[in-house]
């Protein structure tokens, strides 16, 4: 027979060894089904890395990429790390782009500089304030924030459907629905080909670190997030703490959406978060809600979707088949948090520990 026991620690190498295993597990799992669909399992899984890192294109393809996912994994891991648990940030990035686009439309005229910062300005301000409803009504209420968040992302996606195919429908575009495109100066700039939301990711994940680990409301933050008891008995106004983390946590959310919208969609659509929401997700649970390794995972993850287009293309293999070796990935290493915080016990020899 065979226990799990929770673990009271891990050591470095074994950490490292269980997350080496998963990944070999993975790539071996991907190969046998590969091999039975008829390719050759080790020339398409060297081609994964080459369709992410192959060339200067590819690599600014896979930062483009990682950059959405970066900063909304940020702010998941602020709302996360208090264990409120913020399934919204799809529905906070749409409001992020409309607040960008409702500026970029209203005032096209408007030297760039400035256009860009009051877009940015009011991304955060309207994803900010669209994640405060759900904590509100989780202090008010004691609501579940988790549907909450959840039905908002649907809430927020009808609503910017309505604007598409309504109000903001651009006349010109032949009945078409789409709204219309930003104005050169309502988009952001590049710098080494990619646009600067890279560099707004950088600094976003340095202030993310310094805040969660050298700033008192980070250090309330997480005293909430690991007992609300011993929050209120260290005298943390709980209520103000929370309001002001969501509002950190969708605001971040709503810097997406405004890089998204000005620097790729160049427009609002229902198509601007693309699912980042969700698959930001999955990034910061695998980051562990750190700052730093959120980059590394976020560049990681947008690799591995990049390297799945490149497959498709570069070998016929179907998309339904692309997403089946990148979902065997993720099983994989998301399987081995498990034996991250358990050991397998067998009963001879837990009789021998128990005695």
């Amino acid at each position: 027979m065979v226990k799990l026991i929770k673990r009271s620690e891990i050591g470095k190498r074994e950490n490292i060894t269980i997350r080496i295993l998963s990944i070999l597990i993975a790539l071996v799992a991907s190969g046998i089904f590969l091999g039975a669909m008829g390719y050759n399992p080790l020339e398409v899984i060297f081609s994964l890395g080459k369709g992410a890192f192959g060339s200067p294109y590819r690599i600014r393809e896979t930062i483009v990429k990682s950059i959405p996912l970066a900063i909304t994994a940020a702010g998941i891991a602020v709302a996360f790390k208090m264990q409120f648990w913020n399934i919204g940030a799809e529905g906070q990035i749409f409001m992020g782009a409309f607040g960008a686009a409702l500026i970029a439309l209203k005032f096209s005229n408007t030297p760039k500089p400035i256009l860009l910062l009051m877009m940015l300005l009011a991304a955060v301000a309207f994803a900010g304030l669209w994640a405060l409803i759900s904590a509100i009504l989780k202090l008010t209420f004691n609501t579940n924030e988790t549907i909450i968040t959840l039905m908002l992302n649907y809430i927020a996606l009808k609503f910017i459907t309505y604007l598409q195919y309504g109000p903001w429908r651009d006349k010109k575009a032949m009945n078409f629905p789409k709204i219309p495109n930003f104005s050169d100066n309502a988009i952001l700039p590049e710098v080494f080909k990619i646009h600067i939301g890279w560099i707004l990711a950088l600094i976003v994940i340095v202030l993310l670190y310094i805040f969660m680990n050298h700033t008192k409301l980070g250090y309330e933050i997480s005293v909430i997030g690991e007992s609300e008891n011993t929050a209120r008995y260290a005298g943390i106004n709980i209520r103000k703490v929370s309001l002001l983390a969501i509002f950190i946590s969708g605001a971040l959310c709503g810097l997406t959406g405004f890089i998204q919208a000005s620097a790729v969609s160049q427009t609002l659509s229902v198509e601007v978060t693309g699912g980042i929401g969700y698959t930001a997700i999955i990034v910061a649970w695998l980051a562990n809600l750190s700052a730093p390794v959120i980059l590394v995972v976020s560049i990681l993850f947008a690799a591995l979707l990049e390297g799945g287009n490149f497959i498709q293309t570069a070998f016929g293999i179907p998309n339904s088949a692309a997403l089946v070796i990148q979902a065997l990935i993720l099983f994989s290493v998301l399987g081995s948090e498990l034996f991250l915080k358990y050991k397998l016990i067998f009963s001879k020899k837990l009789e021998e520990e128990v005695a």
